[in-house]
């Protein structure tokens, strides 16, 4: 299976302080979804498809809850649950199965051997 990075998370438990931060600091384009209590956050020129230049991604901000404690890389696969069950039998864990995210696509959490937790992506059809 191959898996590119594709989008980050930073949780916070401040959204104005941490919006505030990295617009202010990273000039970063946030723009809330307040229907999935999640921010995008836009590190480059984005258009409806995503980043429109190579050598940078898109993420999100949402609350540091569950066991998003800290930043998280997301990982794009073909089928999440193909994934998840080559990661349970590498000596990963499921942490959270998949979950449809909107029209856009479906999302899982996982951690891997040594304790990171990541996430997936699959882009609907």
């Amino acid at each position: 299976m191959q898996a590119r990075v594709v989008h980050f998370e930073v949780p916070y438990d401040d959204q104005d302080r941490a919006t505030t931060f990295y617009r202010e600091v990273f000039g970063w384009e946030i723009q809330a979804i307040p229907e999935m209590d999640y921010h995008f956050a836009l590190t480059g020129p984005t258009d409806d498809n995503g980043p429109t230049e190579p050598g940078f991604i898109d993420g999100g901000m949402m609350k540091r809850e569950g066991a998003v404690s800290g930043p998280v890389l997301t990982l794009a696969v073909e089928d999440i649950d193909a994934a998840l069950a080559q990661i349970e039998g590498a000596g990963g864990a499921t942490v959270t199965g998949r979950q449809q995210v909107g029209e856009m696509g479906f999302a899982a959490y996982f951690t891997d051997p040594e304790g990171n937790l990541l996430g997936l992506w699959q882009t609907a059809r």
